[in-house]
């Protein structure tokens, strides 16, 4: 049944409701009384927000990609501050984001985003737009500004960014087969923690001894400080 909304609230309703119809059932097999149903409108009220049910399907998207990104960019925070432990902080920021990108909102996303390209590319760019690429921009800048502190040897921030977010997430995708099969939250913070270790190996700061070797600190599994020597 059909609920009183503002048309803010409505048109957040269409979208959240619309997203999850697709999500379950795919952009073919989808409906618009059925988006009606799940978002709590009446029929007609989806037309007037949204036109048909292609332009619902993108707007749905890219709503949906935005609060993906707002999550992960909350997930940044604890790096705006250059003071610490390095190494605990970046695993806690890893171990935020690998939680989300495992969350069934982002694994949703990412298969219709898979499943319906051929047939919506322009949704690439959307998607891209209001979440990957923004997010290591984001990233990018607090790297930035931990270089600058002397926290990390970083010349390139943005492809700096680029390589802990892979070293975070490429092997999730065999992991979970496409977000289909859950991961339990031990496994994503040891994953966390392994990419934090490589990419300190390659970004981390340099610190050198008397006899002028090149010694960086990073972090073990169990996180006690291990210092490598080069």
């Amino acid at each position: 049944m059909a609920t009183t909304r503002g048309g803010g609230d409505r048109r957040q309703a269409i979208l959240e409701g619309a997203f999850t119809v697709f999500a379950r059932r795919g952009y073919a097999q989808a409906c618009v009384k059925e988006v009606a149903a799940e978002a709590g409108v009446a029929k007609p009220t989806v037309y007037n927000h949204l036109n048909d049910k292609a332009t619902l399907f993108r707007h749905a998207m890219q709503a949906a990609a935005q609060n993906v990104l707002d999550e992960r960019l909350a997930a940044l925070d604890p790096l705006k501050d250059a003071d610490g432990d390095l190494p605990a902080t970046l695993h806690d920021v890893g171990h935020r984001l690998l939680r989300l990108h495992t969350d069934e909102r982002a694994c949703a996303l990412r298969r219709l985003l898979y499943s319906e390209i051929t047939h919506f590319p322009d949704i690439l760019e959307i998607v891209t737009e209001s979440g990957p690429h923004r997010l290591t921009q984001a990233l990018a800048d607090r790297l930035a500004r931990l270089a600058l502190a002397g926290r990390l040897r970083i010349t390139d921030p943005d492809l700096a960014a680029e390589q802990f977010l892979s070293l975070l997430t490429g092997p999730l995708e065999a992991r979970t087969r496409m977000g289909t099969r859950p991961i339990d939250d031990t496994t994503l913070s040891d994953l966390a923690r392994t990419a934090v270790n490589a990419f300190l190996q390659i970004f981390g700061p340099q610190v050198t001894t008397e006899a002028g070797t090149d010694m960086r600190k990073v972090a073990n599994p169990d996180g006690h400080p291990l210092t490598v020597e080069e």
